[in-house]
């Protein structure tokens, strides 16, 4: 931390101001509710900004005539003479109802909202975006830690919000369900380069708002997907980097065709060898979506997925070898008829998923709106591993004799398959008036799911039954949700807010797993989950907010696999504090999240390298997150957030040496009590953007009960990030050169890992076993660099 201070005092100390400017100021709002996130940019110069969490927004430009474009998903023109300055307020309520404004209004908050949240947006996005996937993308949001298992950050990655995985974060894309209903995982490797095709995000931590899919634990993630464009354009970026990384994209726009039709999209490919050993990744990727808009209708017509083929990346490595040799991967490693040590070329993963999305959004009159959606998802894809010294009888396969033998094992190479089909519609009635909103919202979705495996080779290749399943099940789960929620103003400083949601799940599976053991599930639960809170405007600079919030969330399938599991309930209690000066903005906020059954990580993995679950009976996660924007000078802006957290199981009891102990209030596993980050950002002239990043992440356990294997290692990292925007090139709009230099004083470090115990015969002990316990590591890239160049036409 102190070289970040000391950066920030030769900030301060050297950077020197440019001519004297105007200053064009003023609030962004619609039917009075101020936005935050909006881009506000000159479209002769490209001069910019973004509007705080009060709608906000400060432009310094010379002397002349521009056209202010107010763009937040619809975009509002505005013609403006600037020669002294000038105060512009701005009320979108007037500009085209758009997908933003109406389909995620049933599951965004603003900045009159008791909900803690913060928002990336699309100019926040490009800054960084060189092919990095989006939990990458967003680890300098508060309270984040994001995690790669190829140490670069393409590839599978993951995401923690309060320290709670990625499997509690629920997300939603134009306001569909995007977690996999089994695993509850958000696999954004199927979506390579998904950040290209994305408007803004918003980030609910805690329990957040009523919505689509599985209950938030840890924060709720809503993505608004590319809004269109009234005027033609193409865009052309390519990205290279370190272990050979490069990504290519084109994106293209009719525009409005007609004033009503518009048809845009996006195919993308990235590669890169990672930076472990083989950990490839080959992702590509597609966007497309036609549009119709009018006066008060918008539908559109969307379509996206991808494929991807990684190197299995997630075996992680032990202590020693993390210290000797931190890029090893163990994946596919086997010995030959000679004795070499050889590593099997196709150790890979491959997935295919598509997306349909029908979104028809209706403006009624000023008061009523409604949004609809029709989605389906088609996933297919497997694993190939190879086996060595396999029982042939774990895979279905009959021993048989050779030389006059009887062999029962052989090398082999399996595959685990998983075709699944998701399908369903979310919807939303909104009401809205001076001093009320309501939203009667919800969704019906369904998942089918056909598990199996095949053996597609073994070293005597003797046996008939070959590229023949050798497991099948079948997983049905039926998930209904029905809400309403209302804003309402007491008076003028006051305004409430109540959100009540009936959600139900079916869970059906039938069949036998890859062990042979059979997996019967028939799960029906009903959740009601309530939600209230109230926000004081005290002036114009300081608004208080208090929340409370109920969720419950069904167990995922590997939690039904490895025991008997309980659903969980949560409930959150959230207290924040808003300050808003035209050169300080700061939110902080406290929580107590009081959980019963939570479905705590034990560090251990499963065959997929999926992390296992099991409830803790009562715990509770305490914090404090303060972040803010702080504009020094017209071209320096500091934006640090810092989140300090006490998370607790209450009297947890796991077995140990071969006896179950109560190991009293210990650290709930991967839940740091000390997560910071900062941005400084200089702006030196127009067009050009200079960052510095800086992450901490405290020190933290793999499993719940504190042991000195599974604790890992604080860490602090800066990357370095750069952007020049040439508005003038010629036989271009525009020009932009963007580069990226990670963790650039090449620390060696470690953000996520796995635990695992074992049990040894000892009669010394009276349960007659001593336990033993160790883990496992995925280290993370030293300095690396990406670099890019988009065009613009």
């Amino acid at each position: 931390m102190k070289s970040v201070l000391f950066f920030a005092s030769l900030c301060l100390i050297s950077f020197q101001t440019l001519a004297q400017t105007h200053i064009l100021k003023g609030k962004v709002t619609e039917d009075e509710v101020p936005l935050e996130g909006v881009s506000v940019y000159a479209k002769e110069t490209g001069a910019g900004t973004q509007t705080d969490a009060e709608g906000n927004y400060r432009l310094e430009l010379e002397d002349g005539a521009y056209i202010l474009i107010f763009s937040y998903g619809n975009q509002k023109s505005v013609q403006v003479n600037l020669y002294e300055d000038k105060t512009l307020n701005i009320d979108l309520s007037d500009a085209q109802e758009v997908l933003d404004e109406v389909f995620l209004s049933s599951l965004r908050v603003n900045a009159q909202s008791p909900i803690t949240y913060s928002n990336l947006t699309n100019e926040e996005i490009e800054d960084r975006n060189l092919g990095q996937d989006i939990p990458i993308l967003m680890n300098y949001m508060p309270n984040v830690v994001s995690t790669s298992d190829a140490g670069a950050g393409i590839g599978y990655t993951g995401i923690r919000v309060r320290g709670s995985d990625g499997t509690r974060v629920n997300v939603t894309i134009n306001g569909v369900p995007y977690n996999d209903a089994e695993s509850q995982g958000s696999f954004w490797v199927n979506l390579g380069d998904f950040a290209s095709s994305v408007e803004n995000m918003q980030l609910q931590r805690g329990v957040g708002t009523s919505t689509n899919g599985a209950g938030a634990f840890g924060a709720s993630l809503n993505i608004l997907t590319d809004g269109y464009q009234e005027e033609a354009s193409a865009e052309l970026a390519n990205s290279i980097g370190s272990y050979n990384t490069r990504k290519h994209t084109l994106k293209f726009s009719t525009g409005l065709i007609d004033e009503n039709w518009e048809f845009a999209g996006r195919v993308s490919q990235i590669k890169s060898d990672g930076y472990i050993d083989r950990a490839e990744s080959d992702l590509k990727s597609y966007f497309l979506q036609g549009t119709f808009v009018d006066e008060n209708t918008l539908v559109k017509a969307l379509t996206f997925g991808g494929s991807e083929r990684t190197y299995q990346a997630w075996y992680g490595i032990d202590a020693e070898t993390l210290e000797n040799d931190r890029t090893f991967n163990p994946a596919g490693i086997y010995e030959d008829e000679n004795g070499v040590t050889r590593y099997y070329e196709n150790q890979t993963d491959n997935y295919k998923q598509d997306h349909y999305q029908l979104l028809w959004n209706q403006e009624y009159n000023p008061n009523w709106s409604s949004n609809l959606a029709l989605h389906y998802t088609y996933g297919r894809g497997y694993y190939e591993e190879y086996e060595e010294g396999a029982e042939l009888a774990e895979f279905g396969l009959e021993p048989f004799e050779a030389g006059g033998e009887t062999i029962t094992n052989s090398d082999l190479v399996g595959t685990k398959w998983l075709d699944n089909h998701f399908y369903g519609t979310t919807f939303g009635l909104n009401y809205q008036e001076s001093n009320l909103d309501l939203v009667l919202g919800g969704g019906w979705n369904k998942y089918i799911g056909d598990h199996f495996g095949e053996v597609i080779y073994t070293k005597f290749a003797r046996n008939k039954r070959l590229n023949e399943p050798y497991y099948e099940n079948t997983a049905t789960k039926t998930d209904f949700n029905i809400y309403g929620k209302a804003n309402f103003a007491v008076t003028d400083k006051l305004a409430a807010y109540a959100d009540l949601q009936l959600r139900t799940v079916t869970y059906e599976t039938e069949g036998i797993l890859s062990d042979g053991s059979d997996f019967p599930v028939d799960d029906n639960l009903n959740f009601f989950n309530p939600k209230a809170g109230l926000t004081y405007q005290m002036n114009t600079g300081n608004q208080f907010y208090f929340s409370f919030a109920r969720a419950h969330r069904e167990p995922s399938r590997n939690d039904y696999e490895n025991g008997d599991p309980e659903p969980e309930e949560l409930n959150d209690f959230e207290l924040g504090w808003r300050y808003n000066s035209p050169n300080v903005q700061v939110n902080s906020n406290l929580y107590y999240m009081d959980y019963q059954n939570q479905l705590v990580l034990t560090g251990g993995l499963d065959e997929v390298g999926a992390f296992i679950r099991e409830n803790s009976g009562e715990s509770y996660r305490l914090g404090l997150e303060i972040d803010a924007t702080i504009r020094i000078s017209d071209k320096i802006n500091l934006r640090p957030n810092l989140s300090l957290s006490q998370n607790k199981n209450i009297d947890f009891v796991s077995t140990w040496n071969g006896e179950a102990m109560n190991f009293g209030n210990t650290e709930i596993s991967y839940s740091p009590s000390i997560v910071a980050a900062n941005l400084i950002g200089y702006y030196p002239f127009e067009g050009l953007e200079l960052n510095l990043l800086s992450k901490y992440v405290g020190e933290q356990y793999m499993s719940n009960i504190e042991t000195e294997a599974s604790l890992l290692d604080s860490y602090f990292i800066n990357d370095f990030n750069i952007q020049y925007s040439w508005k003038e090139a010629p036989l271009f709009k525009e020009v932009v050169f963007t580069g990226l230099v990670n963790n650039i004083f090449g620390v060696e470090y470690v953000s996520n890992g796995y635990y695992y115990t074992y049990d040894v015969p000892n009669p010394e002990f009276s349960s007659g076993q001593q336990t033993y316990d160790g883990a496992g590591y995925y280290p993370q890239a030293t300095t690396n660099f990406l670099l890019g160049v988009t065009l613009k036409f």
